[in-house]
């Protein structure tokens, strides 16, 4: 056999790190058919990389990548991943010095003894690599599993003697729990604590572990959504060190747009400007534009594997409460060298684009560029300027930048609408917060044409964004939104069938076929009820290398681009534009382009944390502002039926509860689930959803979020039809006497907050 030629240092490395198991001199010589004085270079080339920390070597002389596991290792399992995996991690993994833990998943048992491994087990475990940064785990014992902390209101029922109480705050657990004296480690009857069983896992023992705050503080509303989702808010010291580091971005090689009069538009409130638009008439498309969307370059600032990108895709998102933001990047960046601020030089990513008269995406292109915002503007300003009524700032900037927009604005609403992306224009809920910290009033967001015109802009850009990716044949992290599934569409068939509307069956569904739904019922008393249920009906939508299209948009393909300060997804995508244009440093780690499938189902379960974050937190704000109406009546509205009571929402507030079975009448209720109301099987009587009824508030519970209404009166019912023969559902369902029901009442999805 010919002698072989020595590796390079990179080749050396490659080897070993893409080897499934440690490997030795022995192997690596006969992989290159390496004889005599080729051994003696390549030990002194492995020590070099020994001693430089590029590779590790145990006592039988075997080198591996210094970031790889062990051959046996303790995991602790945390997750099942969307095709049904249990996924673990390292049990001493430190993520913010070890940066994200490698994908382990547990293979299938073979055996049948005991009990399946499940989530929240610690088990020892055999580990095979199975590629840069994945591995698949064969259990070799349970270990058990991790002590359970329970988030909840500690209170002293008997005024300090015996023992104390603990209810916790998540609504699905029913039990509370019994506190000693000895271990209440301080905490005071209304503070929100951690506690941990102490008698195993049928105890109604528990000890104080950690106190979050007092309940009568308003700002530990936030606190204990923040706690309950292990939301990460406290930053590592060497991502702060590095974030005021910072300096402004040379202009480089960059495109000079400085004196393009891109401006930014916001809310009042906001403080981070990581958005500005610029439109033009397209001289080579007769009644199109020429569009500039100009992005916040986060890219320049976070770099691969440094602690501030460790930290930012440990958060995965920024998490917004009434009182506080928990942001994914540190203020000195997300408030300063990343916010578009006037009249200040600030380094962006451009998608450059061209548009026909009838909305069609023409050309694009991507830029890093450096950019002077012409003025920072509010959505209401910009919206009275183009009703007539522009202030003293926005009055210069009519003519060549705010009558623009708006013209660019019109043809993408036309090209949106004749495409039928679903048009579901639910009111979103604000709330004010009084000097107090407490809620003042609670409204309803209102909606104008210029958060429509930014709307817009934003996906053309993120549209753009991902045809760019694919053309150049480079990774991209779509924004997808699959079909809803065939089980809740045929239950809003149902439902919708029980109101005399007809959705086609036996043919692939359309957003169109949803809005004509919505048009039909758009000046009826039900509109908004249909549009919930229509919402409820949709897929999530979530983050995959695999591009599944976005069915409410009607879009082929869609990534998010335009929000890099404040969502991890879209800093994936600049860094893969970055590396497909060839735009310079910053770009897609190539350690990097192998982990997609795991950024997917990271940066999806980091939106899923920071929505039921968002909801806790106003659930609770909400139950604190209705718990000084207690008694009281309200009209309001059945959004769910179940087989335990209705679930209503009161009109005005939009607060939300319980009405228990057992508060609808002395007998006994069906749940029919297909016409989605109960019925009194002695009386007939029936309750169901879209119902408007008058409610008393029974309870407001600000520590779980939860309130109980009982019904006073029935104001208008929903005029039903009976079901057409074909859908009729078989009598399964049985009867449901009333019962006592617990104190917090259980808890249901109440739909996802609109995050295209």
């Amino acid at each position: 056999m010919a002698k072989g030629k020595v590796p390079t240092r990179d080749e050396l490395l490659a080897f070993i790190r893409d080897s499934a198991t440690p490997v030795g001199k022995r192997e690596i010589a006969r992989a290159w058919n390496l004889k005599g004085d080729q051994r003696i270079e390549l030990k002194q080339l492995l020590r070099e990389l020994r001693d430089a920390g590029e590779v590790a070597a145990d006592r039988a002389k075997t080198f591996r990548d210094p970031g790889a596991l062990s051959d046996v290792a303790v995991l602790e399992i945390v997750r099942v991943d969307n095709d049904g995996h249990l996924i673990a991690v390292p049990r001493r993994h430190d993520e913010e010095n070890d940066g994200p833990p490698p994908r382990i998943e547990i293979a299938p048992q073979t055996s049948r003894g005991g009990p399946a491994p499940a989530v929240g087990d610690r088990v020892l475990a055999n580990l095979k690599r199975r590629g840069n940064a994945a591995y698949e785990a064969r259990i070799i014992r349970r270990l058990g599993s991790g002590t359970k902390k329970i988030l909840g209101l500690y209170e002293e029922p008997n005024g300090g003697h015996g023992m104390g109480l603990v209810t916790p705050t998540d609504r699905k657990l029913r039990q509370s729990f019994d506190v000693r004296p000895a271990d209440k480690n301080g905490a005071v009857p209304g503070d929100i604590v951690w506690v941990e069983a102490t008698g195993g896992a049928l105890s109604r023992r528990a000890q104080v572990v950690e106190r979050v705050g007092p309940m009568s503080d308003p700002r530990t509303v936030s606190l204990i959504a923040i706690a309950a989702n292990d939301i990460p808010v406290e930053f590592p010291q060497a991502a702060l060190d590095e974030a005021e580091r910072a300096k402004a971005a040379p202009m480089g090689h960059r495109l000079d747009l400085r004196g393009v009069p891109l401006v930014t538009i916001d809310g009042e409130d906001a403080r981070d400007f990581d958005d500005a638009v610029f439109a033009e008439p397209d001289p080579d498309h007769p009644g199109g534009w020429r569009l500039l969307v100009a992005i916040a370059d986060v890219a320049w600032y976070l770099r691969h594997d440094k602690p501030l990108d460790r930290a930012a895709y440990r958060r995965g998102t920024s998490v917004y409460f009434p009182d506080r933001v928990v942001p994914m990047l540190p203020e000195a960046l997300s408030n300063h060298w990343c916010s578009l601020v006037p009249r200040e030089d600030r380094p962006v990513l451009v998608a450059e684009m061209s548009i026909d008269a009838e909305g069609h995406l023409k050309h694009h292109r991507f830029h890093r560029a450096m950019m002077r915002s012409a003025a920072r503007l509010t959505y209401t300003r910009v919206q009275r300027a183009i009703d007539g009524a522009p202030d003293a700032e926005i009055a210069p900037l009519m003519g060549a930048v705010i009558r623009p927009l708006y013209g660019a604005y019109k043809v993408l609403l036309a090209a949106r609408e004749k495409r039928g992306a679903l048009d579901l224009d639910l009111p979103e809920r604000q709330v004010t917060l009084g000097g107090d910290g407490r809620i003042a009033e609670i409204g309803v967001r209102e909606r104008l044409d210029s958060h429509k015109l930014i709307e817009e802009f934003m996906v053309l850009a993120n549209v753009a964004a991902a045809q760019a990716l694919e053309q150049r044949h480079a990774p991209c992290l779509y924004r997808v939104h699959d079909q809803p599934d065939a089980a809740k569409l045929e239950a809003l068939r149902e439902f919708l069938g029980t109101l005399g509307i007809a959705v086609p069956t036996g043919q692939r569904l359309r957003p169109a076929d949803l809005n004509r739904v919505l048009h039909q019922v758009a000046d009826k008393p039900v509109s908004q009820l249909v549009s919930q249920t229509v919402l409820r009906s949709q897929s999530q939508a979530v983050y995959s290398p695999d591009n599944l299209g976005h069915f409410g948009l009607a879009l082929a393909r869609y990534a998010h681009f335009t929000s890099p300060i404040r969502r991890f997804p879209d800093l994936v995508v600049h860094r893969a534009l970055i590396a497909a244009y060839g735009l310079g440093e910053g770009g897609l780690a190539e350690a990097d382009k192998a982990r997609f499938v795991e950024f997917g189902e990271h940066l999806s379960m980091c939106e899923r944390r920071a929505v039921a974050a968002e909801r806790g937190a106003m659930d609770r704000y909400v139950a604190a502002y209705m718990a000084a109406h207690v008694g009281a009546t309200f009209p309001g509205r059945v959004t769910s039926v179940t087989r335990f009571g209705l679930f209503a929402a009161l009109d005005g507030t939009g607060a939300d509860g319980l009405i228990p079975i057992r508060s609808l009448g002395p007998e006994f209720f069906r749940h029919d689930e297909g016409r989605q109301i109960l019925i009194g099987e002695r009386t007939g009587e029936t309750y169901g959803l879209g119902d408007r009824l008058r409610l008393k508030l029974v309870e407001a519970d600000t520590a779980t979020g939860g309130l109980l209404f009982e019904i006073v009166d029935v104001i208008e019912r929903v005029e039903r039809h009976p079901l057409p023969r074909g859908q009729q559902r078989p009598r399964s369902d049985r009867s449901v006497p009333r019962r006592p029901v617990a104190r917090h009442g259980p808890s249901r999805d109440k739909g996802s907050r609109r995050r295209k």
